[in-house]
């Protein structure tokens, strides 16, 4: 055969050719113009050639073919013929290549994998001598073998284990790594490895702790914790290791570095989550005095966190299957000196061990029920007479909030939410049941007012028992809910309002259990303190309608709080008042509906039924000019326009017809009002329900049939934009503009759009005719663009007309802030409410605009680039960062001209995009440092020409250079940094002073090393 010849001559030079060559046998073979026979016997020459380079590539050829193959082409007899050809030459190279594809051939048997197996151990003595490559492959042959033909290997018994433990040991290299760990994992758990303990944790431990750290651009992804990981399941693979694990492991744990520390901790809780009870529970007690002072004497909180969750790991082992509360029991044996400990520490409870104490106890407890049990049989006794005895409210404070965390662990397995069942055992805290809830009601209701925080911890307290299954009767539980109530409604609050908002937060956490205690008891007193008229000054309402709003979680409780509120403001709206008590009602009723799922719900047709005649009621009220009462202010309509969009969008589109029908004429007869379109000098208190018709149309499919024919016809549309064009309310004309931009957006269909374009720009009557030009039509130019945009109707026309009125002289600035309204996400125009909202609108703005923006901005003169750099900035700041980031080279001259504008909006913009750029693409920026560092310490400098959003973003953005820009660039520019924070550290804002010192800190510390994990 000339095949061999020719993947000899070929393979290297071209690898895909030889590679096709082999396949060009191996379709020889399958269809038997060629035997196995034949194609061994070609390999003669080459095979025992002196020049190992021949006869590897000659093997390397028959692997390939035999990787050509069909699984099930080869019959038994040839396998077990080509497993022993490759065997005696697995020192050539490619034979383990050929032994691993034999591994996938479904005629490969035992007999077969122990000779392969036999093989490696025989020839590869020096496997980590050889290079890299080839030792990956050899253990990925040894994978291979392990994964298919495990029961082969494992019949070898000890033979296999030494010898593959020898094979491996000594590596170094983290791919090769990851796979001996995943062997050697295999070994400990399934082989018998009584007698070589020692060895197979030898061969893992010496890597322990990992300290690899990936090089740059790592190809291969594995990481340090992956390599950690691994490590961590080998030596818990086996009680066998303990006696040699924990010893080096509490050894480890006297280290100095936090990391290695971390790795000791977590690998403690492996071992105790998988050794057993027994192995265990020889170790506990020692464990627990090595772990105590990480917890009691922390230093790092994360170690200490790390050492309550091994502490809890070996409480839960020592529980496994555990239902008696024996004090003889392994699980007691390891808690009683722990219990002693703690409970000496919190004899003193303001002493710094004690609040360690009290986690050290929420973590034992949460083990499991017997634990709990004995933590709280050792330590709630002492805890009581502790509590009683304490002369100081300071004392007593530490000691609840020490109990809390007992109480936090119980609710675990005996709170409402809990998904424990079937306990054995009862809830040990039954028998202090009476006197806690004596106690934490004492605390709360009979204490100085003046005593914030010790109330707040008694008010958790107490919840947390109510939150007991079946642990206080509905009467005391009732009680709390008549404390959380006295709380919120009748206490003044001192200073801050912490106790109010934990009272409300209690009451909302009653309300999911016990819904019928809020009913009957906070209900009535709630309503009863919401006035029947809008009170001038009081403002008390507020703070009751949130708390009501946040109670009705439970639907029951949500039923009735509707029902009685819509009760509530139609009796208000009787009465003559004045307009935020109402608006509070309906902002109220808005956030409980919304959080409910009202489609299919039995009580929106009378929800439809109420929003209908307030806005009937509105529109009847907006007639009489003469009296400017709560309906008819404009708040108070969007307001009932939110809260009508909200209903209309659950209900079926039957009923949507029906409320199309009516957008203008606002479910009214046409004696009691006429719709607003089409007629001449209406009232403001009239012209303002277009805000209510604009809600309307929002809440309808865009299916629904719409007044006025607008399907066929432009009427409607031309007449909302000659209403916006000359209205004079800010609040109203921007009602009418998202009702164009919605009618174009949403109910438009694509035969009309042609219509919508000679709008704009047709000879003479189009919005971009000169002159026609003036502040009220760029509005209308821009929200009609906006419409077409988002939808993705002839965009890129849309967009170049736009561009075109940046130069203009007079207008060009009214254009340029114009850009940001396009993307900007807007209330009506959501996708909530229907309207079209393309996923690729903002890329496409992106992209026509930013390149013509920059060419522009060229050659543009002095005084129209302040408009380029406004347009870029309202783009950018709705653009996505994947789509900026591959422009930043035509963008960031721009990006630092736009620091240089008076323009607050824009600076604050730029800067935030900036700051995204610097930490996504730092590289981009670098040679830009310079401009970049002085801008923005200018921005951050002065409070009377740069806003606090400005300053505080300047900051920010700064103190995000050092990690990610090479510090050899930073570096010439640390003082002046430094030097300039000294003079923002007096800005007139915390919030900007806070900023400050951290940035400040950061550039500090800029030449000093890392510490080495």
């Amino acid at each position: 055969m000339s095949d061999v010849r020719d993947y000899l001559l070929t393979v290297d030079r071209d690898k895909p050719g030889a590679l096709r060559i082999a396949q060009t046998t191996a379709s020889k073979l399958e269809s038997k113009q060629v035997t196995l026979i034949e194609v061994v016997q070609s390999l003669g020459e080459y095979i025992n050639d002196e020049d190992a380079t021949i006869r590897s590539k000659a093997v390397s050829y028959l692997s390939q073919v035999v990787g050509s193959l069909q699984p099930a082409f080869l019959a038994r007899q040839q396998v077990q013929v080509l497993c022993q050809f490759l065997c005696d030459r697995i020192e050539d190279g490619g034979a383990v290549s050929g032994l691993t594809k034999l591994q996938g051939l479904t005629r490969l048997n035992k007999e077969m994998a122990v000779m392969t197996l036999r093989a490696m151990l025989e020839h590869f003595q020096d496997l980590q001598i050889r290079p890299q490559s080839q030792r990956l492959q050899i253990l990925e042959l040894l994978n291979c073998l392990m994964s298919k033909h495990r029961s082969a290997v494992q019949s070898l018994g000890t033979e296999s284990l030494v010898g593959i433990t020898d094979l491996v040991s000594g590596e170094k290299d983290p791919r090769n790594l990851m796979i001996i760990f995943s062997i050697l994992k295999v070994i400990m758990i399934e082989w018998d490895i009584v007698g070589h303990a020692e060895t197979l944790f030898d061969a893992v431990f010496c890597y322990f702790p990992i300290t690899f750290r990936p090089p740059p651009d790592d190809p291969y992804g594995i990481t340090a914790q992956d390599l950690k990981a691994r490590l961590r399941d080998c030596i818990a693979a086996s009680h066998y290791f303990a006696p040699y694990a924990f010893p080096q492991l509490i050894d480890k744990l006297d280290s100095t570095s936090p990391s290695v520390k971390k790795d000791v901790l977590q690998t403690i809780t492996a071992c105790a989550s998988y050794y057993n009870v027994t192995t265990m529970s020889n170790y506990s007690v020692t464990l627990w005095d090595s772990l105590k002072y990480e917890i009691l004497n922390v230093q790092e909180e994360d170690l200490a966190d790390e050492a309550l969750v091994a502490l809890r790991a070996i409480a839960t082992r020592l529980s496994h299957g555990l239902t008696s509360t024996d004090p003889k029991t392994s699980l007691a044996a390891y808690m009683r000196p722990i219990m002693k400990e703690c409970n000496e520490h919190l004899r003193e409870p303001q002493h710094k061990q004690a609040k360690p104490a009290g986690q050290i106890l929420k973590s034992l407890a949460t083990a499991s029920p017997v634990a709990l049990f004995l933590v709280v049989k050792a330590v709630v006794p002492p805890f009581m007479t502790l509590y009683q005895d304490a002369n100081s409210i300071a004392t007593q404070r530490a000691l609840l909030e020490a109990l809390t965390q007992l109480l936090e662990s119980a609710l675990l397995f005996y709170g409402y939410t809990s998904t424990a069942q079937d306990l054995e055992i009862a809830n040990p805290l039954e028998p202090f049941r009476d006197r806690m809830f004596e106690m934490f009601s004492q605390a709360l209701m009979s204490t100085s007012k003046e005593e914030i925080s010790f109330r707040v911890t008694a008010l958790k307290c107490l919840l947390y028992i109510c939150s007991l299954k079946k642990f206080l009767q509905d009467n005391e539980v009732g009680m709390a809910v008549q404390y959380c109530d006295e709380i919120i409604l009748l206490e003044e609050p001192e200073g801050r309002d912490d106790l109010r908002s934990a009272a409300i937060a209690a009451l909302v956490e009653i309300s999911k259990m016990k819904p019928t205690l809020i009913m009957d008891i906070t209900f009535p007193a709630f309503m009863a303190r919401l006035p029947d008229s809008s009170p001038q000054d009081d403002t008390d309402y507020k703070t009751t309608l949130e708390a009501l709003a946040r109670m009705s979680v439970e639907k029951t409780i949500s039923d009735t709080l509707i029902r009685r509120l819509f009760n509530r403001l139609d009796a208000v709206l009787q009465i003559s008042s004045t307009p935020a008590y109402p608006q509070a009602i309906l902002s109220t009723l808005h956030y409980i509906l919304q959080r409910r799922q009202l489609t299919g719900d039995s009580n929106l047709p009378s929800y439809l039924e109420r929003v209908v005649g307030l806005i009937t009621k509105t529109a009847i009220a907006s007639t009489d000019s003469r009296t400017l009462n709560a309906l008819t202010d404009m708040v108070t309509m969007q307001m009932l326009g939110r809260l009508s969009c909200l209903i209309i969008h659950a209900i079926d589109s039957h009923k949507q017809k029906s409320v199309g029908q009516q957008i203008y004429t606002l479910f009214c007869e046409e004696a009691q009002f006429a719709p607003i379109p089409f007629r001449e000098d209406v009232s403001e208190f009239q012209r303002s329900t277009m805000i209510l018709s604009t809600y309307l149309l929002a809440g309808i499919g865009k299916d629904i049939s719409l007044p006025y024919d607008f399907t066929n016809s432009s009427l409607l549309l031309d007449e909302i934009i000659r209403m916006a064009l000359y209205e004079s309310s800010a609040s109203l004309r921007q009602s009418m503009l998202q009702q164009i931009s919605l009618l174009v957006n949403k109910f438009t269909p694509n035969s009309n759009i042609q219509a919508i374009k000679n709008m704009l720009w047709a000879d003479s009557t189009g919005l971009f005719v000169e002159t026609n030009l003036n502040q009220s039509s760029i509005r209308i130019i821009f929200w009609l663009a906006k419409a077409l945009v988002l939808r993705l109707a002839s965009a890129d026309e849309v967009l170049q007309h736009l561009l075109g009125l940046l130069n203009h002289p007079n207008y060009g600035n009214a254009a340029a802030r114009g850009f940001a309204l396009i993307l900007a996400p807007d209330e009506i125009i959501s996708k909530d409410n229907g309207a079209m909202i393309r996923l690729l609108a903002k890329q496409k703005v992106f992209q026509v605009c930013v390149p013509e923006i920059a060419k522009a901005f060229r050659g543009a003169g002095p005084n129209l680039r302040s408009n380029y750099l406004v347009a870029l900035s309202g783009i950018l700041k709705y653009t996505a960062t994947e789509v900026v980031l591959p422009e930043l080279e035509t963008l960031l001259p721009l990006l630092l001209q736009s620091l240089d504008l008076e323009d607050q909006d824009v600076k604050g913009a730029t800067i935030e995009t900036l700051t995204i750029v610097s930490q996504e693409n730092p590289a981009a920026i670098q040679e830009h440092v310079s401009s970049l560092v002085n801008r923005l310490l200018k921005c951050a400098a002065d409070p009377k020409t740069n806003s606090m959003r400005v300053r505080y973003n300047a900051l920010r953005c700064l103190r995000g250079f050092p990690g990610k820009i090479k510090e050899s660039t930073l570096l010439p520019y640390r003082r002046i940094v430094l030097r300039a924070m000294m003079t923002v550290l007096d800005d007139p804002k915390r919030q900007v002073r806070k900023e400050a010192v951290d940035c400040r800190s950061v550039w500090s510390n800029m030449d000093e090393p890392d510490e080495d994990e």
